[in-house]
């Protein structure tokens, strides 16, 4: 199995398609295909604070349409999925830019990219075991004891991290460190949090490397274990990355 496991995009399109290229995938049909039968992993969290949000999402479904991707969501993605179910969501937090893109096609290009994203996180796994359980993408990570499981406490980790229920002065959720103290075989490659450069604890991987924050957009090769990253076009925000 060889996969390219790209981390938070948050609507950076333009860097996804920079970091795709570099990688040797080709985008003459419109979505990247690799020549050498490679897939790429997405680990949650394709749109919110980004510019191009639509884009990416039409980008990823295809890819899984076509059982060239596989995707797991993320917490930004699930708030998505509630705002087009017509749940009470907050519009903010980065939902607001994916909404003013969305409000901004005729009916038609919102009945499509809505059905699309829908069909695409309905069938996403909660996180992805692949190449016989000895990796899992998940977008917050996931704890040893929660591997093989699929409950409501599985779903809360995987979006949300190791959360201890406390909040930060900014109302972001407190979260435990997992990866400090995940000891299990399969290798884990996560997002969710900003980081400067790639994390790798022991058998966990922190590919999420902030681009929509001025960062980087990240991938590890698998099972190559190379990491690959293009320079993000976004304005830099230090203090999101931890």
């Amino acid at each position: 199995m060889s996969i390219d496991i790209i981390g938070d995009i948050h609507g950076c399109f333009t860097e996804l398609q920079k970091l795709t290229t570099l990688l040797g995938y080709q985008w003459q049909t419109g979505i990247p295909i690799h020549p050498g039968g490679r897939k790429l992993g997405f680990v949650g969290d394709l749109t919110d604070r980004g510019p191009e949000s639509i884009k990416v999402i039409e980008v990823v479904h295809e890819l899984i349409q076509m059982d060239l991707a596989y995707y797991v969501p993320g917490n930004h993605c699930n708030k998505l999925y509630r705002f087009f179910l017509g749940n009470k969501v907050q519009i903010s937090h980065g939902l607001e830019t994916t909404v003013a893109e969305y409000e901004a096609l005729n009916k038609k290009e919102q009945q499509k990219i809505r059905r699309s994203f829908m069909r695409l996180y309905e069938n996403a796994p909660l996180y992805a075991s692949l190449d016989n359980h000895k990796l899992i993408i998940a977008h917050a990570g996931i704890s040893e004891e929660l591997i093989g499981k699929q409950n409501s406490r599985v779903k809360t980790f995987v979006l949300y991290g190791d959360i201890t229920g406390e909040k930060h002065p900014d109302g972001s959720p407190v979260r435990r460190d997992w990866a400090l103290n995940y000891k299990g075989k399969p290798f884990i490659v996560y997002g969710h949090t900003p980081v400067k450069e790639v994390r790798q604890v022991g058998n966990t991987y922190n590919i999420d490397t902030g681009a929509v924050f001025g960062g980087k957009l990240s991938c590890l090769r698998y099972p190559e274990f190379e990491i690959v990253s293009v320079p993000s076009t976004m304005p830099y925000i230090e203090e999101k990355f931890r």
